[in-house]
């Protein structure tokens, strides 16, 4: 019987994250049995003879869920570390711009890379988060902003998956700012958008989701809304960056059209909250921008939570406000910045998580049936992994039941 399984794990504590009203609920040592990819039983047996299986003795170390950083700009050509230095040097954000920095020297940059080299500069940041126990990545595009070079980032990203051990999902961000070329015409832009970029991410299976930046420097909300129709049509899921930097009210656009998540949402507003809470959507929380670009205006945690509006938490690793590839970071930043608890965060990055990239049936949670992405810590307690940073914790990740020590 035992020969059926890929894999057994044993003298195993489980944090499986099954539900909200059950706390940690740390178990007792338990076995757990993987076949082809899936957890296929989780028992009180213990023993460590099993003969024609590989069979990991955990020795009473905390298992959880593989980590999963639900938003990230992985994939860019060029590095802003000199635009950082300026910044602190009290140049401002339109010098910087009009020195041909910002935003628009990454897109230069990923312009002029091919695919192979964007994929060189992705490995060494994809392996920080793997470190930190990261099985699931989410993965956008948006400094192409043309089908080509937009198509070209989607293909490094999901070609990741054929040099490391993980599971990537992509989102198209051709929505992400408007190209010079495009300066004094947006409209235009997300013309193209809409009449070839989507169709052509669709087509090809390139994107699993679309996503706009809708703000006062990104797109207005009937731009937005042109973007989600489109994507809807063409059968991809919804996800926004909304409501980071003022309240255009993007949270409810993206309830309307069901989508998965709203992120950032600094200015979330009662209205917004209800609005996630109606339709189900995650706010997914971005610890890390929010401390790298000073911000003040914290999201409405505790509403959030009156309403069980599910919270994730993600690195939102970017080169310009984010450069944080350690998703237990992100766990920390959480609970000093936004005042979470340990636990919610751990859901962060788990089930919740899972929910935002619409996987919350199959990842995230420890449970027969489920996909076979997990995280084995050398820790006490599931609160250390928000309570300390930069001191090796994770022992072993599995990913699709295969036991990696990467």
């Amino acid at each position: 019987m035992c020969s059926e399984h890929d894999l057994i794990l044993v003298n195993a504590r489980l944090v499986s994250m099954e539900s909200d009203d059950r706390g940690y609920a740390i178990t007792s040592p338990k076995t757990v049995t993987i076949q082809k990819g899936k957890i296929h039983s989780i028992t009180d047996t213990n023993s460590t003879e099993h003969s024609g299986v590989q069979v990991v003795d955990c020795k009473n170390k905390l298992v959880t869920p593989g980590l999963i950083d639900s938003h990230t700009h992985l994939v860019f050509g060029g590095n802003r570390a000199e635009e950082f230095e300026q910044r602190l040097k009290g140049v401002s954000y339109e010098a910087i711009a009009k020195q041909g920095g910002g935003i628009l020297s990454t897109v230069n940059a990923t312009r002029k890379a091919t695919e192979d080299q964007l994929v060189e500069n992705t490995l060494p940041i994809l392996d920080g988060l793997l470190r930190s126990g990261v099985t699931s990545v989410e993965i956008k595009s948006g400094y192409g902003l043309t089908l080509e070079d937009e198509l070209k980032m989607l293909r490094a990203a999901k070609s990741l998956e054929n040099h490391r051990r993980i599971k990537v999902s992509t989102t198209l961000l051709a929505a992400h700012t408007t190209p010079t070329e495009y300066k004094h015409n947006p409209d235009a832009y997300v013309d193209l958008i809409c009449q070839e970029i989507i169709p052509a991410a669709s087509e090809l299976e390139l994107a699993d989701s679309v996503d706009v930046f809708c703000e006062s420097i990104g797109f207005n909300i009937e731009q937005t809304e042109r973007v989600f129709a489109t994507a809807q049509q063409y059968g991809l899921k919804i996800k926004g960056h909304v409501e980071q930097l003022s309240n255009l009210g993007g949270a409810q656009l993206v309830a309307k059209y069901k989508g998965l998540s709203a992120d950032h949402i600094e200015y979330l507003d009662a209205v917004g909250v209800q609005s996630l809470a109606d339709s189900g959507s995650v706010a997914m929380l971005l610890p890390g921008a929010f401390y790298f670009l000073k911000e003040t205006q914290l999201p409405p945690i505790s509403q959030l939570r009156e309403l069980n509006v599910p919270m994730a938490i993600a690195t939102d690793f970017n080169p310009g406000t984010s450069p944080f590839a350690d998703l237990t970071m992100m766990m920390n930043m959480g609970c000093t910045l936004f005042g979470l608890t340990p636990e919610e965060a751990l859901r962060g990055v788990t089930c919740h998580a899972a929910k935002a990239l619409g996987l919350g049936h199959s990842r995230g949670q420890i449970k027969q049936g489920y996909e076979a992405d997990l995280a084995i810590w050398n820790i006490a307690h599931p609160a250390e992994l928000s309570y300390q940073v930069g001191i090796p914790r994770l022992s072993a990740r599995i990913v699709n039941g295969e036991l990696c020590h990467d």
